[in-house]
């Protein structure tokens, strides 16, 4: 336990929480925890139920927005506990609110993803949102990739990823892909990003989802379509295809099998409603 804990001020106790998180974890819990100190106007340590449960009722965005925002002050109240901010976690008290399963909704068709494959504009768009799909990444994996994170191998090649949580793992993909993200190097260098921005760096996610809405688009594919969708596809049609779940678990870096067991909720392969007859005579 930190000495003088209960003398942070909100903006220290923020700093503390979020060192170590990923960007895009720090970025969202960052926004929901300012809005938050912003409603309540006073130190953690003062606050009470009262004062989150008031928080809570003043959001008005979907249900599953609203459980990303209650979630992230309830990580943020436990935080605050184990440093000895506040006497009791108040987040336990506090119910997230549940929201529907839209996974399925955000799962692609085989032949949609070949449209969207086939919409897009350049090679290196191509490749982007091939890559997406036949290595299961999340965008800030993919636009993460330096050269030096490929390697070739017999029958395609190999792909380090740094994913969530800080972990590293490594993603097989076939001769085809290969061979098109290879094709894409020139002259680039060892720390050479594979896919670069406007400016010489990394491509930034924002790009990458700009990328993928536009080629939903021309596909004529409904949706707010993004890089996300692409993942949730590559699980689903592995799995149609005969995948164990445990390699997809490590293929996609979830932390639990229980986590990869979604997509089977979401795309049933079986029912019990088709062992009912089902003439409309």
């Amino acid at each position: 336990m930190l000495n003088h804990s209960s003398t942070l001020t909100n903006t220290e106790l923020l700093d503390l929480w979020l060192h170590g998180k990923s960007k895009n974890t720090t970025d969202g819990y960052r926004r929901h925890a300012e809005r938050f100190f912003c409603h309540v106007n006073k130190p953690l340590a003062d606050c009470t139920l009262m004062d989150v449960q008031i928080w809570v009722m003043t959001l008005h965005c979907s249900d599953n927005s609203k459980r990303v925002a209650v979630g992230a002050i309830k990580s943020l109240l436990s935080f605050a506990k184990q440093l000895g901010v506040v006497s009791a976690n108040l987040g336990i008290l506090v119910k997230s609110p549940k929201a529907k399963n839209r996974l399925a909704e955000r799962i692609l068709t085989q032949e949609e993803v070949q449209l969207l494959i086939s919409s897009t504009k350049t090679a290196r768009d191509r490749a982007i949102i091939r890559l997406l799909y036949l290595a299961g990444l999340r965008v800030s994996e993919l636009c993460g990739l330096k050269w030096r994170d490929l390697k070739a191998r017999v029958d395609g090649g190999q792909i380090t990823v740094f994913g969530k949580g800080e972990k590293t793992r490594t993603v097989l993909v076939g001769a085809g892909m290969w061979k098109e993200i290879n094709s894409l190097k020139g002259d680039a260098k060892h720390d050479d990003p594979v896919f670069i921005s406007g400016k010489g760096g990394h491509l930034c996610r924002s790009m990458v989802f700009h990328i993928v809405k536009k080629a939903a688009t021309r596909a004529g594919i409904e949706g707010n379509v993004s890089p996300h969708w692409l993942r949730h596809s590559h699980a689903s049609h592995s799995l149609d295809r005969g995948a164990p779940i445990h390699l997809l678990q490590k293929t996609l870096g979830h932390s639990s099998v229980a986590i990869t067991e979604m997509y089977l909720h979401a795309r049933p392969t079986d029912s019990s409603g088709l062992y009912l007859p089902d003439d409309d005579e």
